[in-house]
């Protein structure tokens, strides 16, 4: 039997991990599987671990209040050291590009443990955009022993950097498998829906202004490269575009970071309620972000995983960075950067909500991220 230990600590980490433990999950005889969470976030990661019924078997539990990247980092390293001579695993995974995974994929290299890394071979080639994101998975890249490629574009960019394609494996990506799941979960159940509108209306959003063909834009914010002006810069575009669009909902689930929420409440005020059109909520279980993702008409965000989902559910997607890991979107045309200057934001949302063959352009576009069948092929490669 091969032991396999996941690892993850991020809300979307956990997201993008979840549908694959549940995958290793289906093979009792092949597999011995366990997770490890760091808890690098803690109630957003417990919200996804509760939603999927996944409990782990190890928790580092690592958040504390004020740290920075050098605390987690050290956090994640030295407790799984403990984690792995105990668990004593064949294979880790890790996901993607966070200050967790490459420190578990650190800490398995030094007990010469393979790692597998999921979501393997995205790249800017820019170290500093997105920050610390890029860097973390270049290094990430070079530990693993199996690269599990989403695109065949990640799968170009670790061949450029000599990986071996034995080694690589295009599978998609496992967050259109989570879509999949929870959208399915969702309209196989008037009494989950139902639950979702109750908790969406007390995070202060009613899904039934949406009535008789109202339009919701959906934003999210929470890059470190777009701190300071560069959030001043998003929230004063945001701003005008309610004021020009009284017809149109605004819709912002804040994240808890302190460095997102005061240049909101610079530019909006202290007090965030009664704005008329624009509504500023507390974060969202997973659940009720891709419902109400399903109900929106444009995506604003400068989130790495929604330029992938928003696009299988059929919605444009407006990117608030100057770069994105991600250019197979911007190829397919589903997603288009606007960074965080003030007139572009402006003029492409203007554009989503005025013109509609512009809108059906990016909303009718393929999505290139997958079918939902990557945590599949990657249990597969392993079998």
């Amino acid at each position: 039997m091969k032991k396999i230990l996941l690892v993850f600590g991020t809300r979307p980490e956990a997201i993008k991990m979840a549908p694959l433990v549940k995958e290793f999950q289906k093979y009792p005889e092949t597999f011995d599987t366990k997770v490890c969470v760091t808890g690098q976030h803690r109630q957003m990661l417990d919200q996804v671990l509760d939603l999927f019924e996944i409990t782990p078997d190890y928790d580092l539990n690592i958040m504390k209040q004020g740290q920075d990247l050098y605390d987690v980092t050290a956090r994640v390293l030295t407790g799984m050291r403990d984690v792995l001579r105990d668990a004593k695993p064949d294979v880790v995974l890790v996901h993607g590009d966070t200050t967790t995974s490459t420190a578990a994929a650190l800490a398995s290299f030094y007990q010469q443990i393979p790692v597998g890394h999921v979501e393997a071979g995205l790249r800017t080639q820019n170290i500093y955009s997105p920050w610390p994101e890029e860097m973390n998975r270049q290094i990430t890249g070079r530990i693993a022993e199996y690269d599990f490629a989403p695109t065949p574009l990640s799968r170009e960019n670790l061949l450029k950097e000599n990986v071996s394609a034995d080694k690589i494996r295009v599978t998609g990506n496992t967050v259109i498998d989570a879509l999949y799941m929870v959208v399915d979960k969702i309209k196989n159940s008037i009494l989950l829906e139902g639950t979702i509108i109750s908790e969406l209306k007390k995070s202060g959003y009613d899904i039934s202004r949406l009535r008789n063909g109202k339009k919701l834009v959906l934003i999210t914010g929470h890059r470190r490269e777009n701190f300071g002006e560069g959030f001043i810069s998003m929230c004063n575009a945001i701003k005008t575009l309610t004021e020009q669009y009284p017809e149109v909902d605004f819709v912002y689930p804040m994240h808890l970071n302190p460095n997102v929420r005061k240049p909101i409440h610079e530019v909006f005020g202290e007090d965030l309620s009664n704005l008329g059109n624009m509504f500023f909520i507390e974060p969202l279980e997973y659940l009720s972000f891709v419902y109400l993702m399903e109900k929106s008409n444009i995506v604003l965000t400068d989130s790495g995983g929604i330029q992938e989902e928003a696009p299988g559910l059929g919605k444009p997607v407006l990117v608030m960075r100057d770069t994105t890991e991600r250019p197979e979107a911007l190829e397919a045309g589903t997603v288009k950067l606007v960074g965080t200057d003030y007139d572009k934001i402006v003029k492409e949302v203007s554009a989503l909500i005025d013109n509609r063959e512009y809108y059906d352009s990016m909303s009718k576009a393929v999505n290139p991220y997958g079918d939902g069948k990557a945590c599949e092929r990657i249990v597969k490669t392993l079998l």
